[in-house]
């Protein structure tokens, strides 16, 4: 990788850093655009610089010349992007450019070299910092991308302030969809004290042609592979609707043999898990790919290169597909110009259609690009309708019966898109919020008084009537933490009270917490260890769809119990209403949150909610792979490994050695080797945030080369949860999920059955309890190819005289990082 040449600060003038960037310009085989050398010049100059340039214009190279300018000169400098995903893409970036010496990140969750000249931050840690130390805070140069988020009514807050805090700063803002920026030009000269320039350019180095199809989707996909305009990025607007169409994609056939047999080349040796992994790989085969942010890092990574190779000709993904993936998209095809925004279906704005359409056409891969929008379906089969009617005698006398739009249905036309194209962006509205973070970072500052804060809320760009709402909402919230204890009143000046710390109010707010309720645990009860574990994932935010998964499996057991017991229609509705997904520990940890946040008023509970998602899977005796086929998740499974490694972190983070059990750090040892079977990345990353070679071992971190069979006391604990889980299914007579489990093997659910209800004909009732958890019922005898194990059954009389016997392939359980077990028999022992 090219590195930037430094210079020593005393000959670092204006044309030695503009010639010395050029030459790396060169290295890397770049020659910049007008707007992006304008830009240049404008930041050499100190001038304030707004890059509001189309997407693909290179505003990363302008990027990296504002921080290698003011790297050069000794002025440090910060990076800010929206994702802690894009702020850590950036870090590694910038490691190649300065060295790894030079940089470093702070995102809430990971702290890295915070005192490097160069630093990657989110948004939200810039602007707490502005607020505390204003003026004071080391930062000379600061690059805010994706500065549209300013209008955000969420976070548009993180992007404002800076603005209005740090006058000792010369800012880079970037967006290709900023509308006009007159008022936050004016806001900045008036802060900084510098000019302002706007850096635009109407012309894209890529030009884009629009086109409005009223075929199928299928047909209009055929016409972009057969006209050369592949790869085709789809777009739909959520991520079940992104499988879907992709699934629907096997049906059209897309690629050649060529295309196909390259492709199976590609991906030869890769390991696709159970599940998900299988569908992904065959329509890889097929020529399509998949991406969204539910799938597991290791498969976004290899729809990346495989795109990168040329070798996709499809790739179905969300709209967020300008956030992380970094591919040439010759062409993107809008299945609609609607979405749901949270709260209802809409229309996209001007702002988000150019944000999707400015993805096609890539500098350095294409010379044009493609934006496609398909009519509504029901448009298409319309017009479909009609073209056939026309063409038959018989049915030229007869009306054509048109097809309605569904309910609810927010529709779009030609027209509709047209103006999206010819629009120009809506105009950014600065949002800012008021919260007890803000006034506690505010009254950080020395001297801080009433007057600071009434003056920090006249500076923003709100309206006479919303600024005067956030004054009252400071005044109520000034209130609060002065009864909490947090602020004290001297004579004119407001006191905070604590050291709240630096990263105060950010990723994990909630730690205090875990410290708390661990003092509520008793470290001799049998459920300790799960009890801790409640706590972290309660003070862990889950993905949705990962708690409906549970919900509907519980469901959908209660519901099958309840017609089985001849339960009425009405009355089986009301049960299955009440029911809840598990919340552990919540009759305790509920009324304890409460009285915290008494005296923390900051917080809100929001991020607090009682969970079982790690708990379940003990308790269940899961690993990943089965608790996503039990709860039918392989469609979110990459959002479930980020909250086991979430939940991970945490336990790693927030409970005090001196509170971890054996049985504790057993569970995080597991957990660990669970995360870095499935996909070592998230891992790999954080070693390599904490300055650790991903190859090394350390105490905290499971070794990531090490063979899933290497570490007996993980692997046999692994071998005791598969056989266990079977149990409990046997308890439960689940022979469906049984015989999912092992008919591959030869034990379906037939077999399972007739073994099982013999059990129960002998016995009557089958024991789960801890006891029958425990070792003295298994037998478990490791040997070089295959491991031998017996699981007995936990009968009333406790003959112990029925057992499972099973065996288990090494090399096939260290090849998929899970255990490989064929069932050999379920019965009476010696029969």
């Amino acid at each position: 990788m090219a590195r930037l040449q430094e210079i020593p600060a005393e000959f670092a003038d204006d044309d030695t850093i503009y010639e010395s960037f050029g030459e790396y310009c060169q290295e890397i085989g770049v020659e910049p655009y007008p707007a992006q050398d304008e830009a240049f010049l404008t930041i050499l100059a100190g001038d304030n610089t707004i890059m509001a340039t189309p997407t693909g214009s290179g505003k990363s190279l302008v990027a990296l010349f504002a921080l290698y300018q003011s790297f050069t000169r000794g002025i440090r400098a910060y990076y800010t992007a929206p994702l802690k995903a894009l702020v850590s893409e950036k870090f590694f970036s910038l490691i190649n450019a300065f060295g790894a010496e030079n940089v470093g990140m702070i995102t809430g969750d990971s702290t890295v070299n915070a005192d490097a000249p160069v630093i990657c931050a989110t948004a939200e840690i810039l602007a707490n910092q502005a607020l505390r130390e204003g003026g004071m805070l080391d930062a000379g140069m600061v690059v805010m991308d994706e500065f549209h988020y300013v209008a955000d009514p969420s976070r548009g807050w993180a992007w404002q302030v800076p603005l209005l805090e740090m006058p000792q700063t010369q800012f880079v803002l970037m967006s290709a969809t900023l509308g006009d920026t007159t008022d936050i030009r004016r806001t900045m000269t008036e802060t900084t004290g510098r000019d302002s320039s706007v850096v635009t350019s109407a012309t894209r180095p890529v030009p884009l042609d629009y086109e409005y199809s009223t075929e199928t989707l299928s047909d209009t996909l055929r016409g972009l592979v057969r006209n050369d305009k592949a790869p085709v990025y789809v777009v739909s607007y959520s991520q079940n609707g992104a499988i879907d169409l992709a699934t629907n994609l096997l049906s059209v056939d897309l690629a050649s043999k060529e295309q196909k047999a390259a492709i199976a080349a590609a991906i030869k040796g890769f390991s696709f898990g159970k599940g998900f992994g299988t569908s992904l790989r065959k329509l890889l085969l097929h020529g399509v790919g998949v991406h969204h942010a539910g799938m597991l890092p290791k498969y976004r990574r290899l729809i990346e290169q495989l795109a990168l190779k040329g070798l996709l000709l499809v790739i179905s993904g969300t709209d967020t597909l300008g956030v992380g993936i970094n591919v040439p998209i010759r062409s993107v095809l809008l299945t609609g110009l609607t979405k749901f925004d949270g709260r209802k279906m809409r229309r996209l704005s001007v702002r988000e259609f150019q944000q999707l359409a400015g993805r096609a056409g890539r500098a350095g891969f294409d010379t044009r690009g493609y934006v496609v929008a398909q009519a509504p379906e029901h448009v298409i089969d319309n017009l479909k309708a009609e073209a056939k009617a026309a063409n038959d005698d018989k049915k030229k006398k007869k009306k054509v019966k048109k097809k309605a739009a569904p309910v609810g249905f927010v529709g779009w036309s030609e027209e509709t898109f047209t103006k999206l194209i010819e629009g120009e962006s809506e105009i950014l509205r600065p949002r800012m919020k008021i919260d007890h973070s803000t006034l506690l970072n505010l009254v950080a500052r020395p001297g801080s008084d009433v007057k600071t804060i009434s003056d920090f809320i006249d500076k923003t760009h709100e309206t006479r009537e919303r600024r005067l709402d956030l004054k009252l909402t400071a005044i109520s919230i000034g209130r609060s933490l002065i009864d909490a204890g947090l602020i004290e009143v001297r004579g004119s000046e407001l006191i905070a009270t604590q050291d709240l710390g630096p990263q105060f109010a950010l990723n994990q707010p909630l730690a205090p917490f875990v410290l708390a309720a661990l003092e509520l645990l008793d470290e001799d009860d049998d459920t300790y260890a799960l009890d801790v574990v409640s706590i972290v994932e309660a003070t862990t935010s889950v993905p949705f769809q990962i708690l409906k998964g549970q919900l509907d499996r519980i469901k959908g057991e209660t519901l099958a119990e309840l017609k089985a017991e001849g339960v009425e229609y009405a009355e089986r509705m009301t049960i299955l209403d009440e029911i809840e997904s598990p919340a552990p520990l919540a009759e305790m940890l509920d009324p304890a949150f409460d009285h915290f946040v008494e005296t923390h008023p900051w917080l809100n509970r929001g991020g607090f909610e009682p969970k079982s998602v790690v708990r379940d899977m003990i308790e269940q005796a899961m690993g990943f792979t089965q608790f996503v086929g039990y709860y039918s998740l392989a469609r979110a499974e990459g959002s479930l490994l980020r909250y086991l490694t979430d939940v991970y972190r945490a336990l790693l983070h927030n409970v005090p050695a001196e509170n971890r059990t054996e049985e504790l750090e057993t569970i995080i040892e597991w957990l660990g080797e669970t995360i870095a079977r499935t996909d070592s990345s998230l891992l790999d990353e954080w070693r390599t945030l904490q300055g650790l070679d991903p190859t090394e071992h350390s105490d905290d971190l499971p070794a990531l080369d090490r063979r899933f069979s290497e570490n007996t006391k993980v692997f046999t604990a692994e071998i005791r949860n598969a056989m266990f889980h079977r149990v409990l299914l046997a308890e439960r007579a689940n022979y469906t999920e049984l015989g999912r489990l092992d008919a591959e093997s030869g034990f379906d659910s037939r077999a399972w059955e007739d073994a099982i209800e013999d059990f129960y004909d002998e016995y009557g009732e089958l024991h789960v309890d801890q006891k029958a958890r425990g070792r003295e019922y298994i037998d478990i005898t490791p040997g070089s190819d295959t491991w031998s194990v017996r699981q007995i059954l936990a009968d009333p009389d406790d003959n112990k005289d029925w057992a499972i016997d099973a065996e288990v392939d090494v090399a096939a359980s260290d090849e998929t990082g899970d255990i490989a077990l064929r069932i050999l028999s379920v019965g009476e022992i010696g029969r």
